[in-house]
Protein backbone atom coordinates (compact mmCIF):
# COMPACT_ATOMS: atom_id res chain seq x y z
CA UNK A 1 0.00 0.00 0.00
CA UNK A 2 1.36 3.34 -0.71
CA UNK A 3 1.48 6.70 1.21
CA UNK A 4 -1.10 8.24 -0.31
CA UNK A 5 -3.47 5.20 0.09
CA UNK A 6 -3.00 4.91 3.66
CA UNK A 7 -3.52 8.81 4.12
CA UNK A 8 -6.84 7.98 2.19
CA UNK A 9 -7.68 5.19 4.56
CA UNK A 10 -7.05 7.11 7.26
CA UNK A 11 -9.43 10.14 5.98
CA UNK A 12 -12.17 7.80 5.77
CA UNK A 13 -11.86 6.21 9.06
CA UNK A 14 -14.45 6.65 11.60
CA UNK A 15 -12.20 8.32 13.86
CA UNK A 16 -11.53 10.96 11.55
CA UNK A 17 -15.09 11.79 11.19
CA UNK A 18 -17.04 13.97 13.44
CA UNK A 19 -17.57 12.45 16.63
CA UNK A 20 -21.08 14.01 17.56
CA UNK A 21 -23.87 13.95 14.67
CA UNK A 22 -26.95 15.71 15.23
CA UNK A 23 -30.03 13.35 14.35
CA UNK A 24 -32.67 15.36 12.38
CA UNK A 25 -36.47 15.11 14.05
CA UNK A 26 -37.68 12.67 11.11
CA UNK A 27 -34.19 10.25 11.68
CA UNK A 28 -34.97 10.60 15.79
CA UNK A 29 -38.54 9.49 15.06
CA UNK A 30 -37.80 6.84 12.82
CA UNK A 31 -34.94 5.22 14.97
CA UNK A 32 -37.84 5.21 17.99
CA UNK A 33 -40.22 3.75 15.43
CA UNK A 34 -37.55 0.87 14.80
CA UNK A 35 -37.41 0.25 18.80
CA UNK A 36 -41.46 -0.54 18.62
CA UNK A 37 -42.51 -4.20 16.84
CA UNK A 38 -44.20 -3.70 13.86
CA UNK A 39 -47.32 -6.12 15.34
CA UNK A 40 -47.72 -3.17 18.52
CA UNK A 41 -47.79 -0.23 15.54
CA UNK A 42 -50.12 -2.34 13.73
CA UNK A 43 -52.43 -2.85 16.42
CA UNK A 44 -51.96 0.90 17.56
CA UNK A 45 -53.37 2.11 13.60
CA UNK A 46 -56.37 -0.52 14.07
CA UNK A 47 -56.89 1.29 17.33
CA UNK A 48 -57.24 4.37 15.85
CA UNK A 49 -59.42 3.80 13.30
CA UNK A 50 -61.96 2.22 15.82
CA UNK A 51 -61.75 4.80 17.65
CA UNK A 52 -61.89 7.16 14.99
CA UNK A 53 -65.28 5.03 13.92
CA UNK A 54 -66.80 4.61 17.62
CA UNK A 55 -66.61 8.57 17.42
CA UNK A 56 -68.63 8.98 14.60
CA UNK A 57 -71.52 6.20 15.30
CA UNK A 58 -71.54 8.14 18.52
CA UNK A 59 -71.90 11.41 17.37
CA UNK A 60 -74.47 9.76 14.71
CA UNK A 61 -77.38 9.12 17.41
CA UNK A 62 -77.91 5.78 16.11
CA UNK A 63 -80.42 3.69 18.09
CA UNK A 64 -78.61 0.80 19.94
CA UNK A 65 -81.23 -0.37 21.77
CA UNK A 66 -83.11 -1.11 18.44
CA UNK A 67 -79.85 -2.29 17.39
CA UNK A 68 -79.07 -4.92 19.92
CA UNK A 69 -82.70 -6.17 19.89
CA UNK A 70 -82.80 -7.08 16.02
CA UNK A 71 -79.33 -8.57 15.74
CA UNK A 72 -80.45 -12.14 16.53
CA UNK A 73 -83.35 -11.86 14.08
CA UNK A 74 -80.88 -10.51 10.98
CA UNK A 75 -77.66 -12.90 12.15
CA UNK A 76 -80.30 -16.05 11.36
CA UNK A 77 -80.19 -15.62 7.84
CA UNK A 78 -76.29 -16.44 8.41
CA UNK A 79 -77.10 -20.32 7.84
CA UNK A 80 -79.15 -19.46 4.47
CA UNK A 81 -75.95 -17.07 3.25
CA UNK A 82 -73.79 -20.24 4.04
CA UNK A 83 -76.14 -22.62 1.85
CA UNK A 84 -76.87 -20.21 -0.54
CA UNK A 85 -72.90 -19.27 -1.00
CA UNK A 86 -71.15 -22.79 -0.52
CA UNK A 87 -74.02 -24.33 -3.12
CA UNK A 88 -72.56 -21.76 -5.60
CA UNK A 89 -69.04 -21.83 -5.07
CA UNK A 90 -69.30 -25.61 -6.04
CA UNK A 91 -71.60 -24.89 -9.03
CA UNK A 92 -68.71 -22.72 -9.88
CA UNK A 93 -65.92 -24.59 -9.47
CA UNK A 94 -67.29 -27.04 -11.95
CA UNK A 95 -68.21 -24.71 -14.40
CA UNK A 96 -64.90 -23.37 -13.93
CA UNK A 97 -63.05 -26.58 -14.54
CA UNK A 98 -65.12 -27.82 -17.25
CA UNK A 99 -64.80 -24.00 -19.28
CA UNK A 100 -60.94 -24.04 -18.21
CA UNK A 101 -60.54 -27.56 -20.36
CA UNK A 102 -62.33 -25.98 -23.43
CA UNK A 103 -60.21 -23.26 -23.29
CA UNK A 104 -57.16 -25.33 -23.49
CA UNK A 105 -58.46 -28.31 -26.12
CA UNK A 106 -58.05 -28.09 -29.28
CA UNK A 107 -61.78 -28.54 -30.51
CA UNK A 108 -63.39 -25.53 -32.15
CA UNK A 109 -67.20 -26.64 -30.48
CA UNK A 110 -65.33 -26.59 -27.09
CA UNK A 111 -63.69 -23.73 -27.51
CA UNK A 112 -66.52 -21.58 -29.01
CA UNK A 113 -68.91 -22.56 -26.51
CA UNK A 114 -66.62 -21.82 -23.49
CA UNK A 115 -65.67 -18.32 -25.38
CA UNK A 116 -69.59 -17.98 -25.44
CA UNK A 117 -70.16 -18.46 -21.86
CA UNK A 118 -67.42 -16.73 -20.25
CA UNK A 119 -68.22 -13.45 -22.82
CA UNK A 120 -71.71 -13.28 -21.53
CA UNK A 121 -71.69 -13.99 -17.99
CA UNK A 122 -68.60 -11.43 -17.39
CA UNK A 123 -70.18 -8.77 -19.53
CA UNK A 124 -73.55 -8.26 -18.28
CA UNK A 125 -74.17 -7.22 -14.79
CA UNK A 126 -75.35 -10.18 -11.65
CA UNK A 127 -78.20 -8.27 -11.22
CA UNK A 128 -79.57 -8.50 -14.78
CA UNK A 129 -78.73 -12.54 -14.83
CA UNK A 130 -80.55 -13.06 -11.61
CA UNK A 131 -83.49 -11.41 -13.10
CA UNK A 132 -83.00 -13.26 -16.60
CA UNK A 133 -83.04 -16.76 -14.98
CA UNK A 134 -85.55 -16.27 -12.29
CA UNK A 135 -88.00 -13.97 -15.11
CA UNK A 136 -87.36 -15.07 -18.61
CA UNK A 137 -86.62 -18.99 -18.12
CA UNK A 138 -90.25 -19.74 -17.20
CA UNK A 139 -91.58 -17.60 -20.25
CA UNK A 140 -89.17 -19.46 -22.87
CA UNK A 141 -90.52 -22.42 -20.92
CA UNK A 142 -94.12 -21.73 -21.19
CA UNK A 143 -93.27 -21.09 -25.09
CA UNK A 144 -92.02 -24.62 -25.29
CA UNK A 145 -94.47 -26.19 -23.47
CA UNK A 146 -94.47 -29.62 -21.28
CA UNK A 147 -92.51 -30.19 -20.12
CA UNK A 148 -90.30 -27.37 -20.23
CA UNK A 149 -92.45 -25.37 -18.20
CA UNK A 150 -92.06 -26.92 -15.22
CA UNK A 151 -88.85 -27.89 -15.18
CA UNK A 152 -87.50 -24.03 -16.23
CA UNK A 153 -89.79 -22.52 -13.37
CA UNK A 154 -87.23 -21.86 -10.34
CA UNK A 155 -87.96 -21.17 -7.09
CA UNK A 156 -85.90 -18.30 -5.46
CA UNK A 157 -82.94 -20.13 -4.12
CA UNK A 158 -82.52 -22.63 -6.93
CA UNK A 159 -82.55 -19.46 -9.73
CA UNK A 160 -79.99 -17.28 -6.86
CA UNK A 161 -78.00 -20.35 -6.70
CA UNK A 162 -77.64 -21.06 -10.60
CA UNK A 163 -77.48 -17.41 -11.03
CA UNK A 164 -73.84 -17.17 -9.14
CA UNK A 165 -72.62 -20.12 -10.04
CA UNK A 166 -73.04 -19.53 -13.43
CA UNK A 167 -71.85 -15.53 -13.18
CA UNK A 168 -68.60 -17.02 -10.67
CA UNK A 169 -67.85 -19.35 -12.77
CA UNK A 170 -67.19 -17.21 -15.62
CA UNK A 171 -64.74 -15.34 -13.84
CA UNK A 172 -62.89 -18.78 -11.82
CA UNK A 173 -62.73 -20.29 -15.78
CA UNK A 174 -59.17 -18.16 -15.96
CA UNK A 175 -58.17 -18.98 -12.39
CA UNK A 176 -58.43 -22.93 -13.35
CA UNK A 177 -56.92 -22.38 -16.64
CA UNK A 178 -53.90 -20.43 -15.19
CA UNK A 179 -53.59 -23.55 -12.64
CA UNK A 180 -53.66 -25.77 -15.36
CA UNK A 181 -51.05 -24.40 -17.16
CA UNK A 182 -48.77 -23.44 -14.69
CA UNK A 183 -47.87 -27.46 -13.80
CA UNK A 184 -44.99 -28.39 -16.20
CA UNK A 185 -45.17 -29.96 -19.83
CA UNK A 186 -42.99 -32.63 -18.56
CA UNK A 187 -45.83 -33.66 -16.19
CA UNK A 188 -47.86 -34.44 -18.52
CA UNK A 189 -45.41 -36.06 -20.93
CA UNK A 190 -44.47 -38.61 -18.31
CA UNK A 191 -47.99 -39.40 -17.60
CA UNK A 192 -48.37 -39.87 -21.28
CA UNK A 193 -45.62 -41.66 -21.54
CA UNK A 194 -46.76 -44.45 -18.24
CA UNK A 195 -49.72 -44.97 -20.62
CA UNK A 196 -52.25 -42.23 -18.95
CA UNK A 197 -54.96 -41.16 -21.05
CA UNK A 198 -56.18 -37.45 -20.61
CA UNK A 199 -58.94 -38.30 -17.94
CA UNK A 200 -56.51 -40.29 -15.98
CA UNK A 201 -53.46 -37.37 -16.73
CA UNK A 202 -55.33 -34.97 -15.71
CA UNK A 203 -56.80 -36.92 -12.52
CA UNK A 204 -53.75 -38.48 -11.34
CA UNK A 205 -51.14 -35.92 -12.11
CA UNK A 206 -52.10 -32.67 -13.51
CA UNK A 207 -55.20 -31.17 -11.28
CA UNK A 208 -53.94 -32.39 -7.87
CA UNK A 209 -50.73 -30.00 -9.26
CA UNK A 210 -52.78 -27.08 -9.79
CA UNK A 211 -54.79 -27.08 -7.06
CA UNK A 212 -52.25 -25.34 -5.11
CA UNK A 213 -52.75 -22.23 -7.51
CA UNK A 214 -56.23 -22.71 -7.84
CA UNK A 215 -57.57 -22.58 -4.29
CA UNK A 216 -56.22 -19.00 -2.52
CA UNK A 217 -57.98 -16.95 -5.31
CA UNK A 218 -60.66 -18.99 -5.23
CA UNK A 219 -61.27 -18.83 -1.61
CA UNK A 220 -61.16 -14.98 -2.66
CA UNK A 221 -63.91 -15.40 -4.91
CA UNK A 222 -65.94 -17.58 -2.00
CA UNK A 223 -65.55 -14.43 0.15
CA UNK A 224 -66.80 -12.04 -2.53
CA UNK A 225 -70.01 -14.56 -3.31
CA UNK A 226 -70.66 -14.59 0.19
CA UNK A 227 -71.34 -11.15 0.20
CA UNK A 228 -73.11 -11.15 -3.48
CA UNK A 229 -75.82 -13.22 -2.10
CA UNK A 230 -77.39 -10.29 -0.46
CA UNK A 231 -78.32 -9.87 -4.71
CA UNK A 232 -80.85 -12.85 -4.13
CA UNK A 233 -82.76 -10.88 -1.60
CA UNK A 234 -84.48 -8.39 -4.65
CA UNK A 235 -86.11 -11.71 -6.17
CA UNK A 236 -88.57 -11.79 -2.67
CA UNK A 237 -87.69 -14.82 -0.51
CA UNK A 238 -90.38 -16.11 2.05
CA UNK A 239 -89.37 -15.71 6.07
CA UNK A 240 -87.73 -19.07 7.05
CA UNK A 241 -85.17 -18.80 3.80
CA UNK A 242 -84.08 -15.10 4.25
CA UNK A 243 -80.47 -14.43 4.02
CA UNK A 244 -78.99 -11.39 5.98
CA UNK A 245 -79.60 -8.46 3.51
CA UNK A 246 -83.41 -9.51 3.50
CA UNK A 247 -83.12 -9.80 7.48
CA UNK A 248 -82.21 -6.57 7.83
CA UNK A 249 -83.88 -5.13 5.25
CA UNK A 250 -87.50 -6.20 6.47
CA UNK A 251 -87.13 -5.45 9.84
CA UNK A 252 -85.42 -1.74 9.55
CA UNK A 253 -88.69 -0.86 6.98
CA UNK A 254 -90.92 -2.65 9.50
CA UNK A 255 -89.35 -0.04 12.29
CA UNK A 256 -88.25 2.73 10.65
CA UNK A 257 -84.76 1.84 11.51
CA UNK A 258 -82.97 1.36 7.98
CA UNK A 259 -79.90 2.73 8.57
CA UNK A 260 -79.54 0.96 11.86
CA UNK A 261 -80.71 -2.48 10.57
CA UNK A 262 -77.96 -1.95 7.55
CA UNK A 263 -75.25 -1.55 9.64
CA UNK A 264 -75.49 -4.66 11.87
CA UNK A 265 -75.63 -6.67 8.66
CA UNK A 266 -72.69 -4.88 7.74
CA UNK A 267 -70.90 -6.14 10.80
CA UNK A 268 -72.41 -10.01 10.37
CA UNK A 269 -70.79 -9.71 6.62
CA UNK A 270 -67.51 -8.51 7.85
CA UNK A 271 -67.54 -11.32 11.15
CA UNK A 272 -68.31 -14.05 8.52
CA UNK A 273 -65.03 -12.95 6.08
CA UNK A 274 -62.89 -12.23 8.54
CA UNK A 275 -63.71 -15.94 9.52
CA UNK A 276 -63.31 -17.35 6.24
CA UNK A 277 -60.52 -15.32 5.46
CA UNK A 278 -58.22 -16.83 8.80
CA UNK A 279 -59.18 -20.41 7.25
CA UNK A 280 -58.00 -19.42 4.09
CA UNK A 281 -54.73 -18.17 5.01
CA UNK A 282 -54.32 -21.65 7.15
CA UNK A 283 -55.17 -23.37 4.28
CA UNK A 284 -52.75 -21.70 2.31
CA UNK A 285 -49.58 -22.12 4.21
CA UNK A 286 -50.51 -25.77 4.73
CA UNK A 287 -51.05 -26.04 0.81
CA UNK A 288 -47.82 -24.46 0.25
CA UNK A 289 -45.92 -26.13 3.08
CA UNK A 290 -44.00 -28.78 0.45
CA UNK A 291 -43.51 -26.07 -1.89
CA UNK A 292 -41.24 -23.25 0.40
CA UNK A 293 -37.79 -23.88 -0.37
CA UNK A 294 -35.65 -25.39 2.54
CA UNK A 295 -38.65 -26.83 4.23
CA UNK A 296 -38.40 -30.56 3.24
CA UNK A 297 -34.53 -30.28 4.51
CA UNK A 298 -34.93 -28.31 7.47
CA UNK A 299 -37.66 -31.43 8.69
CA UNK A 300 -34.77 -33.98 7.66
CA UNK A 301 -32.10 -32.25 9.86
CA UNK A 302 -34.61 -32.03 12.41
CA UNK A 303 -34.94 -35.61 12.18
CA UNK A 304 -31.91 -36.30 12.17
CA UNK A 305 -30.89 -34.76 15.43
Amino acid sequence: MTSSDEGGARAASPSSLAPHHKLSRRETLELYSARVPFRLKLALVWAVILGFLVALFAAAGFDTDWMRENAEFIARGITWTIVIAVLSIALACVLALLGALGRLSHNAIAVGLTGFYTSFFRGTPLIVQLFLIYLALPQIGIALGDPWADLLTLDVLTAGVLALGLNYGAYMTEIFRAGIQSVGHGQSEAAEALGMNYLQKMRRVVLPQAFRVIIPPSGNEFIAMMKDTALVSFLGTSIDQMEIFRRAQLVGKADFRNLEALLVAALIYWGLTTVFQFFQVRLERRLGRAYVRGTTGSRMLGGMR
